[in-house]
C-alpha cells in the first residue's frame, strides 16, 4: 500500500475548494437536471452522511444527492462531483486505520455495488454480507453485483 496515495485521498477529503457553491443552471441544463439551482458540496459533506449509516442499513447515491440538495436549499446536487467525492470518501477511509467511514454501505441507485470502490467489488461485497445483506449477481459476460431487497434496508436521512 502506497502511504503517499492515502495521504493524497485524505487531503482531497479535507479540501473544500471554496465549496459549497450554488450554481444557477441555464434553461437547457435546468430541464435536464430538474431544477435551476445546483449545489456543488464539499467532500466532507458526503463523509458526514455516510458516517451516519448504521450497521445493517444502506443508502443509495440518489438519496445522498437529494439530502445534500435539501441541506443547501437547492434543487439538485451536482451528480458528477457526487460520484467523485463519494469515491474520495471511500479511498480516504480505506487508507486510514481509524475513524473509518462505512463507504461499503453506499450503493448505486438501483442497488448495485460500486466497482470503483477499494478492492473493486470484493471488499464491499464482503462487508455487506458480514452485515447480513445478501449479494447476488446479474449478467453473463460482465457480472454485476446487487444487494437483494436493498429497498427494505434504506437508512432514512431525515
Amino acid at each position: 500500500m502506497d502511504k503517499n496515495k492515502g495521504k493524497k485521498f485524505n487531503e482531497k477529503l479535507m479540501n473544500n475548494k471554496d465549496m459549497p457553491k450554488i450554481v444557477t443552471l441555464d434553461q437547457q441544463a435546468s430541464r435536464k437536471w430538474g431544477g435551476s439551482k445546483m449545489v456543488i458540496a464539499p467532500p466532507l459533506d458526503y463523509d458526514e452522511i455516510i458516517k451516519k449509516i448504521p450497521k445493517g442499513k444502506i443508502i443509495t447515491i440518489d438519496l445522498i444527492i437529494k439530502s445534500i440538495a435539501k441541506k443547501y436549499n437547492a434543487d439538485i446536487t451536482c451528480p458528477l462531483t457526487c460520484g467523485i467525492f463519494i469515491n474520495i470518501v471511500a479511498w480516504a477511509s480505506y487508507e486510514r486505520t481509524d475513524n473509518i467511514t462505512p463507504f461499503w454501505r453506499v450503493l448505486k441507485t438501483n442497488g448495485e455495488l460500486n466497482e470503483k470502490f477499494p478492492e473493486s467489488i470484493l471488499l464491499q461485497k464482503r462487508q455487506l454480507e458480514l452485515e447480513g445483506h445478501i449479494v447476488y449477481t446479474k449478467g453473463k459476460k460482465k457480472l454485476k453485483y446487487y444487494v437483494k431487497d436493498f429497498e427494505k434496508c434504506i437508512f432514512d436521512l431525515d
